[in-house]
């Protein structure tokens, strides 16, 4: 039996969305071990006198519980 943690994090980037959601993933996989899944909850982009500035992607992502006991 496994137990997973489920996190949201945002990502930015000034390029893209999908850059924003690998920004958001690579981040939480530096502190993070065994990621399994990510799911993009929301898109959205800030802007700055009409003009698009950072695109923004939501992202939960779990990860597996790891038992430090055994």
């Amino acid at each position: 039996m496994s137990v997973y943690k489920v996190i949201e994090v945002v990502g930015t980037s000034p390029v893209s969305w999908e850059e924003a959601a690998r920004a958001a993933i690579e981040a939480a996989g530096a502190s993070l071990r065994d990621l399994r899944v990510a799911e993009i909850t929301k898109l959205d982009i800030r802007l700055d006198d009409d003009e698009i500035i950072e695109y923004r992607a939501r992202v939960m992502i779990s990860f597996k519980y790891e038992n430090l006991s055994e």
